[in-house]
């Protein structure tokens, strides 16, 4: 049953990546990938919580992905609206030349599709267990406040960073960065939240005998945003910059920290 859910997921996930493909010729812009971020997630949710059965720990794990996503689709799909395309996308755009439209196609989407599939497998994991007939309640579940307290945690972190990181931008000067909120313990705090939740939803599969495979959900979001596409790029950005050069000295990168103390 396992794999034909993995085959399910996957072909539904290969649609979602062509249909943004073709949203994003008429857009004439590849940052739409960010908003279908989130949106491919919420549709894996719902799949998921109306095609299979479902038990207490799987109907959980897709409202709080559903929420996610959302949350963060919107917020994205905002920020777009009010700003040209993404400059990362904007340079692949100039470097890619004549193969700009195959490249986008595999390089952004299908490869976006690739990885989306990879991080959602704890929900795969929670939607064979619906079969089961029974909560995934054994000794080695994590307790539900717990997950549920580290899921949260995350999300109020992603929710509340990208917030004040809105509110900076509408009111920055030229040359200046956000340093004060959660971004005075974490140059990336949005990132931090993010992967503290899907670490959350690993837990909720149970382990070591019932969903340790689908650790790679956890580990491949971490792996991205620290030292892929995420931190490195945007910090690439900014490089040479004198007031992120400054922070950078005594801010963490990722875990929220207290920063160090400048130097005399």
């Amino acid at each position: 049953m396992l794999w034909e859910i993995i085959i399910q997921v996957a072909l539904l996930v290969f649609c979602h990546s062509v249909l943004w493909f073709i949203v994003s010729l008429f857009a004439k812009r590849n940052d739409v990938a960010d908003i279908a971020w989130g949106i491919g997630f919420i549709l894996i949710a719902v799949f998921l919580l109306q095609v299979h059965p479902s038990n207490a720990h799987s109907k959980a794990a897709y409202t709080l992905i559903i929420i996610w996503g959302i949350r963060l689709a919107v917020h994205i799909g905002i920020r777009n609206s009010q700003k040209k395309e993404d400059f990362r996308y904007a340079n692949w755009r100039k470097e890619w030349g004549s193969t700009f439209y195959w490249r986008s196609f595999l390089q952004v989407y299908l490869l976006q599709g690739f990885f989306m599939f990879i991080i959602a497998s704890p929900l795969y994991v929670l939607a064979e267990s619906g079969y089961s007939l029974k909560l995934i309640d054994d000794m080695w579940v994590m307790p539900f406040p717990f997950w549920m307290a580290l899921w949260l945690i995350g999300f109020l972190w992603q929710a509340i960073a990208d917030y004040q990181l809105v509110q900076f931008k509408k009111q920055k000067k030229p040359g200046t960065i956000l340093t004060t909120g959660l971004w005075k313990y974490s140059r990336h705090p949005n990132y931090f939240g993010e992967i503290l939740m899907w670490w959350a939803i690993w837990l909720m599969t149970g382990f070591p005998d019932f969903g340790l495979w689908a650790i790679i959900s956890p580990l491949t979001i971490t792996y991205l945003l620290v030292f892929v596409s995420g931190i490195p790029m945007l910090e690439e950005k900014y490089k040479g910059n004198p007031a992120f050069e400054a922070y950078k000295k005594r801010t963490s990168s990722f875990f929220p920290w207290w920063p160090k103390k400048e130097q005399p």
